[in-house]
């Protein structure tokens, strides 16, 4: 796969689709891969006559490791936090919108049409607010708005997030991490079956196993705070998506996220995790979809 520098680092990438299109750029979440996003869904976005760009965050996959930022301290982040005052994270959820919009310019997109899952959904709505000029429409995918009264993760949720990461080079206890890890988060109602779980994990680990990365784009979420007030500036059309049993990020967080941006549409989806089963990709792509034909027919109005 192809790399550019963008942002001041390196970000490796992956572009579906003829490069005349409109394009519609994938944040993935904590710790995520752009192989997390179903190469189904990017297949499914060109069929509907886009261009699909999905890309490793840093500090996961190949794109750049900040090694020398060292472990985060999270005790100190939240300490900081809970006396007002402002955390010290290695790097912010805003620099890592900055990465996103970087990477159109590295690769001449003018404006593209923003999607988010989980921490990439906090991400986008970043590119909408901090640059509000280089987008086209938002769907915000099983996310939040970081707004402390929210209900918070499932125990059994946040054990899994929150466990220790297997040894680095023991693959079957990897492996192991990881289908227990999605069998916890993922979609009741739409289960996918552990051999293909398997898969993807294996997939995964032998990509890049790097899970100090994890921990630092962790702190940059509980840093970056609450961002209501920054959504109610969004004015490009927005579709808000979130699973009905999502254990991870409660459905209120979708709720709040729509309700903070001015005419979004929610979609709820019952039996739908925090995961990307295969089962749901049209669902994903009429998210995407819909946003993106609204932001046709606004500028079609104009």
């Amino acid at each position: 796969m192809p790399q550019v520098q963008a942002n001041g680092i390196t970000i490796e990438y992956e572009s579906f689709g003829p490069a005349n299109r409109e394009t519609v750029l994938l944040i993935m979440g904590l710790g995520g891969q752009l192989t997390m996003w179903p190469t189904e869904l990017c297949n499914e976005l060109v069929q509907r006559g886009y261009r699909a760009i999905r890309f490793d965050n840093r500090d996961v996959g190949l794109s750049t490791k900040f090694d020398d930022a060292g472990m985060p301290d999270m005790a100190a982040i939240f300490g900081a936090l809970m006396s007002g005052q402002k955390a010290n994270a290695p790097y912010s959820l805003d620099d890592m919108a900055a990465d996103a919009v970087g990477l159109l310019d590295a690769l001449g997109i003018e404006k593209a049409h923003i999607a988010g899952a989980s921490m990439g959904g906090m991400i986008a709505q970043l590119v909408a607010t901090n640059h509000p000029e280089r987008v086209l429409s938002l769907t915000s995918i099983m996310s939040t708005t970081g707004n402390a009264a929210l209900p918070q993760a499932k125990p059994e949720a946040m054990e899994v997030l929150m466990s220790p990461a297997a040894p680095e080079g023991d693959l079957e206890a990897i492996i192991a991490r990881g289908i227990k890890a999605w069998k916890t988060i993922g979609s009741p109602g739409f289960p996918t079956d552990e051999k293909i779980l398997r898969e993807w994990v294996m997939r995964d680990a032998k990509r890049s196993f790097y899970p100090v990365g994890v921990a630092r784009q962790m702190a940059a979420i509980v840093a970056n705070g609450d961002r209501r007030e920054k959504l109610k500036n969004i004015a490009v059309p927005a579709v808000v998506l979130h699973g009905a049993d999502d254990p991870l990020v409660p459905v209120e967080g979708g709720k709040d996220t729509a309700a903070n941006i001015p005419g979004a549409e929610l979609r709820i989806i019952p039996g739908m995790g925090h995961d990307f089963p295969v089962a749901l990709v049209g669902t994903f792509a009429d998210a995407i979809t819909a946003a993106t034909k609204r932001a046709a027919a606004a500028r079609a109005a104009e």
